[in-house]
């Protein structure tokens, strides 16, 4: 990757790619330039190949870039992911807040669930993702790191220009009175309230989320806000909520003003990350993907790579470092 350029106008390169992108929009179909899986999702000096070559080019060609990032950039930390290669649930559909807020039986299991989860979840540590997004935001190449992610790895790998849009579970917030408070506290209330509780695990989720025995919940109990008594719910947007306009207003203002945006470990199912993508396409900017699988954005982007993204990433940031993409 080559240093970073941080004057003049886009070089002729990237304004092709944002013409190339911008007509995209009049046609019915556009052939994604892509890459199939790697053998044992190991990035092989052996095996580069073109695609992989205009993502080099692509990002060495612009100045600054906007990082999208899901579930992908997390398991490599332990963190499951939603979603399998072809954008298909890999396991139940996540609770609703309408079920959440509306039932003290919804709660119960949720909570019992994520008591035991989060006992693994917030142990949970970066991975080479993060930090290569941490080193090449460090170095100037990235603006801004937008994810969709609750377990606030990027900033703990050193970015330090994080939108959390899907909120943070580190901390959780009372329904009916909106005081906020940190998870560990939350996580001694609940102990507190179950001395005697124990449940079989059957199996890990995503977001800190466990498959618990069918009476593994029956006898929980959730505690209410310290404050005023009422509900309390993790401080993140649970599906069938809505992002915060601020969120929502932040990431598309910086996906505005870099030169592109880049999609890692994220198959931009759910709305809320795929509108970002829709609108860097609509604003002519080329967009780059590295994810194992299927994307909602395949037929948008300029690159697509299918590949471990922790050992790509790496190789970006090493790159960036050479001062060289690779001849």
């Amino acid at each position: 990757m080559r240093p970073l350029k941080t004057r003049g106008r886009r070089t002729t390169k990237t304004a092709q790619f944002a013409q190339s992108t911008r007509m995209r929009a009049h046609r019915p179909s556009a052939p994604t330039v892509s890459i199939g899986p790697l053998s044992g999702n190991h990035i092989d000096s052996g095996e580069m190949t073109t695609t992989t070559r205009q993502l080099d080019e692509l990002l060495a060609d612009v100045r600054t870039i906007t990082v999208l990032t899901g579930a992908g950039v997390s398991t490599g930390s332990g963190i499951p992911d939603y979603r399998d290669r072809d954008g298909e649930w890999k396991h139940a559909p996540p609770m609703q807040y309408a079920e959440f807020s509306g039932s003290d039986e919804a709660r119960r299991h949720y909570w019992a669930r994520s008591y035991v989860g989060w006992q693994r979840f917030g142990k949970a540590r970066p991975n080479a993702a993060h930090v290569a997004l941490a080193g090449l935001e460090a170095a100037g190449r990235i603006d801004t790191v937008i994810t969709q992610n609750v377990d606030r790895l990027h900033s703990r790998a050193g970015s330090r220009n994080v939108i959390d849009l899907h909120g943070d579970l580190s901390r959780v917030r009372c329904i009916d009175c909106d005081d906020l408070s940190p998870r560990h506290r939350f996580q001694h209330d609940l102990r507190d309230a179950n001395p005697d509780w124990h449940a079989h695990v059957s199996g890990c989720r995503p977001d800190g989320d466990v498959e618990l025995t069918a009476s593994g919940h029956d006898e929980f109990r959730v505690p209410g806000c310290r404050k005023c008594g009422g509900r309390i719910k993790p401080d993140v947007v649970m599906f069938g909520e809505s992002v915060p306009r601020q969120r929502v207003e932040a990431a598309m203002s910086a996906v505005d003003r870099t030169d592109a945006l880049l999609v890692v470990g994220s198959s931009l199912m759910v709305f809320s990350g795929f509108r970002f993508a829709r609108h860097a396409h609509e604003t002519g900017k080329p967009i780059a993907i590295v994810n194992q699988g299927k994307t909602r954005a395949d037929d948008i982007a300029a690159v697509k790579v299918e590949a471990d993204c922790g050992e790509l990433l790496s190789r970006l940031d090493e790159q960036h470092l050479a001062g060289a993409v690779p001849a």
